[in-house]
């Protein structure tokens, strides 16, 4: 509900959860809390990804695999920006420090020509998400792992023809 209308009520979060708005209330004492508690929680979820894709050890076509089709399952359960709540400094450097981590990766598969060389800096960096996020968004009928081969060919391959 709140990746759809951020400004949802909590009396209308606590309605679709089948509780009473007290309820969340007494577990979050404001809807900041709560959206902490979502953006959080969505961190810790792309944390997990990050770290189950062994970015740093798994053969890189591997590692890019198991990244997208990881984070294209966050971006599901998880369909919240982050950008609300970047003002907040521990939120914005734990962002930060998985971005880093994606980077150097990236880094990673262009010096291994995985990914082609001469492109402008930062670049796959900027697309990569861009594709998960539209993949996530308007495929929801593909599965986590189908999802990831289209993003992933697209990345590598370009939409043009062979």
């Amino acid at each position: 509900m709140l990746a759809t209308d951020p400004g949802v009520s909590i009396a209308s979060i606590a309605a679709e959860a089948g509780v009473d708005r007290r309820t969340v209330y007494r577990r979050f004492a404001s809807r900041e809390d709560l959206l902490a508690a979502v953006y959080a929680a969505r961190l810790a979820a792309i944390e997990e990804a990050i770290e189950d894709a062994r970015l740093r050890e798994a053969p890189v076509a591997v590692a890019l695999h198991r990244y997208v089709e990881n984070i294209i399952g966050v971006n599901r359960t998880w369909p919240v920006d982050l950008t609300h709540m970047l003002a907040d400094d521990a939120v914005r450097a734990r962002r930060d420090a998985l971005a880093h981590e994606v980077d150097v990766f990236l880094d990673r598969a262009a010096d291994e020509g995985l990914l082609r060389s001469g492109l402008p800096e930062g670049w796959a960096s900027a697309l990569l998400p861009q594709l998960m996020h539209v993949v996530a968004r308007q495929l929801p009928e593909l599965s986590a792992a189908r999802a990831a081969d289209v993003v992933v060919d697209t990345l590598l391959r370009g939409l043009g023809a062979p």
